[in-house]
């Protein structure tokens, strides 16, 4: 490349340069910016180099400089993201079980790109640390960003959908035929990601986890059970269907020890409402989705929580006891 070329680029060097190797901790000097730009083959003067910081800062660069030990050293102390932030992208690509081994490091590289090496440096410490069960699924990205499109326009999908099995392979559902759905939303329950959709061919609203899709394709087809979705509130629906299975919704009383209204807000959200006494328990009314993954939820708080009605409800959890106990006779 020509040398005046080269100097064409120097303003963005010198950026990359200085958003790589300084913070608010780290600075370096005039001599250091010469000796950078001429290792890319890049000459600089110096007095060039003071106009082209001044240049930087009036693009909006927050380069701060300060004298000390006969130098003046300069540093950019304000970026786009902070410290701070950054960290807490990180923790969340980290606690999202639906994002693999692999896609977790490529973004967190990705966000270390935001802040100077010695933070980046930080960054990676989280990253070796930190030990997550992840996903085994690759396509969910692809996944997400096909079903926002088909949202968008309006549109239905296909796709296979699978469990694993023992020997960790693959086993799809239905002998591998397609299923064909118009989405709607998607939502995330218990770590994971969750497809919204009118399934026409049973006429009706149901959900489906994005990372036991495969094959998952936009057709030309219209979406259908428009005014069935109208009827669904999407985060009222996750808070009744425990870790997103099927069952029949019914309308539940349940009672909990005062010491578990913390759990009992997390879980349903903060318009319920509670009814203290005074024994030291509070009792709510909410739509649940009976299943054994409700009542394996329920029995987790052992003498602190029961149902109070309807009986149909208590029989079953009583059933599930049963079940569970003889296991062990």
């Amino acid at each position: 490349m020509p040398r005046n070329s080269r100097q064409k680029l120097k303003l963005l060097y010198l950026k990359e340069y200085l958003l790589a190797n300084t913070d608010e901790n780290h600075a370096v000097t005039v001599s250091d910016m010469k000796n950078y730009l001429e290792s890319c083959g890049i000459p600089a003067e110096r007095k060039s180099l003071y106009d082209d910081i001044d240049t930087l800062r009036e693009s909006g660069l927050d380069i701060v400089s300060e004298k000390r030990d006969r130098n003046v050293w300069y540093h950019v102390v304000s970026r786009e993201f902070e410290l701070s932030e950054l960290k807490l992208l990180v923790d969340a690509v980290l606690g999202s079980r639906f994002i693999t081994e692999r896609k977790s490091a490529e973004l967190i590289r990705k966000l270390e790109s935001l802040c100077s090496r010695f933070d980046a440096y930080a960054l990676d410490r989280q990253l070796t640390v930190a030990g997550r069960i992840k996903s085994m699924n690759e396509s969910i990205y692809y996944n997400v960003d096909k079903i926002h499109t088909a949202i968008r326009d309006n549109t239905r999908i296909t796709f296979r959908y699978f469990d694993y099995n023992v020997r960790k392979e693959r086993v799809y559902r239905h002998g591998g035929a397609l299923y064909e759905v118009s989405p709607f939303a998607l939502c995330w329950d218990d770590e994971n990601y969750y497809l919204v959709a009118y399934d026409g061919a049973h006429g009706e609203i149901r959900h489906y986890r994005v990372d036991k899709m495969s094959e998952l394709e936009e057709t030309d087809k219209c979406r259908e059970g428009e005014a069935a979705f109208e009827k669904v509130d999407v985060s009222a629906y996750s808070r009744k269907v425990f870790s997103m299975f099927g069952g029949e919704s019914v309308r539940v009383r349940l009672e909990f020890a005062d010491t578990l209204a913390g759990v009992v807000l997390d879980r349903f959200g903060k318009d319920v409402f509670l009814t203290p006494s005074e024994d030291g328990t509070f009792s709510f009314e909410t739509e649940i989705v009976v299943s054994p993954q409700f009542y394996g939820w329920l029995f987790s708080f052992g003498k602190d929580a029961r149902i109070l009605r309807p009986q149909s409800v208590k029989d079953g959890f009583a059933q599930y006891l049963k079940q569970t106990a003889e296991l062990y006779e």
